[in-house]
């Protein structure tokens, strides 16, 4: 038994290093490959086939499928059959790792290994990563083979399987149980493949497990989504009724199934695999004429929800057709972005002066919602350019990513560099003098005004608050100027609180700094287009000044 759970968990490991390393090398790839192979659904369940044997993992190309169809990028009937491919990719998978290659166990195992040592690029780890497990999972399907030998002599493994063969829908369950846990319905039909091969798994039997792992590897990707948004989780919850409906229409009739599988392959295990092969394949032929009704069915399970607490709010696909209208609701969820980028500030701020550990939780939590909702804009925005947009739309579209864009990068600022800060603080019990900390303190509430007053701006487009926010910018540079200067002679001073936190309050103005700049951004366009902007602050051979920025 020690020896199965213990081959068992090295397959999984070696999925796992497939899955990862292929992702790593060719992730951004396959994502494309996803997006654009959507056009019909027998393109799509092709593109859903290739992608999944890859990966190897049909739970992966479910999650980036879901992630697509969140954005708008893909409808229900297409993601569905994108899925449809996966699940016949996955079971091709199983039939290529039956086959008796196990020699090739320890030559991938090196390989892998020294590729992984010598490549520095991250693509090329990731291919090595990539080779190693797959090397790793032949290695644990032998080892399968030879811990599931024993088992043939086990009194009660003989009474438990005699039990399940009793209760077939038990069989189902108990297989389906394991694919959840393992997040692998591969992993299990592998297992039920070599418990089938030492003839502890009878036929019949065999066929109620593999109905069970398909089922349960649907699950995984539905825990996964549970707070995606309903385009999403209508991918997920779609594959796992599919792959249900499929499992009660097969297995009354299992029985005709091992008869039929019987005349055309020899052996137990061979029938297991093919057992899979055929459900997949019979269940996508079934299915594919059937997702139009069927995405409608779904849609009418889980609709889309009429008010949501997190992600977009404003984004209204129906109104794509009117650039005007389109362009102001796009700004109406970029100001939400920006209400969130103030809030975490204010969030960073109390978190530096209360030392509270849970506000800085907080301000990592919304850097990840003002991710979602400004790749939510700029996806909305691009589905707007697919038709003709006039040159102010274009403009105006323009300036809504560029801010967007720039939101998000203060936001990482924040999170990435602000936080830190503040969590080494806490975490080394430092403390401002009373001077620096009433510094730092008016340098956040100056950061947070200039961010409203471009919030202003990016409404109404008044050249005079354009100018106002470049001013600002100005003002925040000789802010940080003599402030480094106030610090520095309280270095001199030798005041132990600023001897302590000098990197901290020097990275704290360095930061903020650039969070500024991110905002004056904004004003650019505007005074450009009014002739209001030179090109460069550098002094001219003459003297004089050529340009402001």
């Amino acid at each position: 038994m020690l020896d199965l759970i213990g081959a068992v968990a090295l397959l999984l490991w070696g999925l796992r290093m497939v899955k990862t390393g292929v992702t790593r090398a060719f992730g951004a790839r396959l994502r494309r490959w996803i997006a654009v192979g959507t056009r019909n659904r027998v393109r799509a369940f092709g593109v859903g086939l290739l992608v999944t044997m890859v990966l190897q993992s049909s739970t992966a190309t479910a999650l980036m499928t879901a992630g697509f169809a969140g954005s708008g990028y893909m409808n229900s009937a297409m993601a569905q059959a994108v899925m449809l491919g996966a699940n016949v990719g996955t079971s091709l998978v199983t039939r290529l790792l039956a086959f008796d290659v196990h020699w090739l166990a320890p030559l991938l195992v090196a390989v892998g290994v020294v590729l992984f040592t010598l490549c520095e690029a991250k693509p090329n780890k990731g291919i090595a990563r990539a080779v190693l497990g797959l090397g790793l999972m032949l290695l644990s399907l032998h080892l399968l083979g030879q811990s599931t030998e024993p088992m043939r002599q086990s009194q009660v493994l003989k009474a438990l399987m005699a039990s399940l063969d009793a209760v077939p829908v038990l069989a189902v369950v108990v297989a389906a149980v394991l694919a959840i846990a393992a997040s692998s319905s591969l992993a299990v039909v592998l297992l039920i493949m070599s418990l089938a091969a030492t003839g502890t798994v009878q036929p019949e039997l065999g066929i109620a497990l593999v109905l069970g792992a398909n089922l349960g590897g649907a699950v995984p990707p539905v825990l996964a989504t549970l707070g995606d948004s309903p385009l999403a989780r209508r991918v997920t919850l779609g594959n796992l009724a599919a792959r249900l409906i499929g499992c009660a229409i097969v297995l009354p009739f299992a029985g005709q199934a091992v008869a039929i599988l019987s005349g055309l392959v020899s052996g137990p295990a061979q029938q297991i695999v093919e057992a899979h092969i055929v459900f997949n394949i019979l269940l996508a032929a079934i299915m594919l004429p059937l997702l139009t009704p069927f995405a409608w069915a779904v849609r009418r399970i889980l609709p889309e929800a009429a008010t949501r607490e997190d992600g977009p709010r404003h984004l209204d696909s129906d109104i794509l057709d009117r650039p005007t209208m389109a362009l102001a609701a796009a700004a109406r969820e970029t100001l939400r972005i920006g209400d969130c980028v103030a809030s975490m500030l204010q969030n960073n701020l109390e978190a530096l002066r209360m030392n509270d550990t849970k506000r800085c939780a907080s301000v990592a939590a919304m850097d990840d919602e003002v991710d979602r909702l400004n790749n939510a804009v700029k996806l909305y925005l691009a589905r707007l350019g697919r038709s003709a947009l006039e040159e102010n739309d274009e403009k105006r579209s323009a300036e809504i990513i560029a801010y967007a864009t720039n939101l998000e990068h203060i936001g990482d600022i924040v999170d990435k560099n602000l936080r830190e800060l503040v969590e080494k603080k806490i975490k080394h019990q430092l403390s401002f003098s009373a001077e620096g900390a009433a510094e730092i303190e008016q340098f956040y509430r100056v950061t947070i005004e200039n961010l409203r007053l471009a919030q202003s701006l990016l409404v109404s487009g008044d050249e005079k608050l354009a100018r106002q926010l470049v001013e600002a910018k100005v003002d925040i540079r000789h802010r940080e100027e003599r402030s480094t200067a106030n610090h520095m002679s309280r270095l001199r001073d030798g005041q132990v609180e600023s001897v302590q936190t000098s990197s901290l309050h020097l990275d704290i103005l360095r930061d903020l700094k650039r969070i500024n700049a991110h905002i004056a951004a904004i004003a650019y366009p505007i005074l450009k287009e009014s002739g209001l902007l030179r090109e460069s602050r550098l002094v001219g051979e003459t003297g004089g000044e050529q340009m402001q920025a």
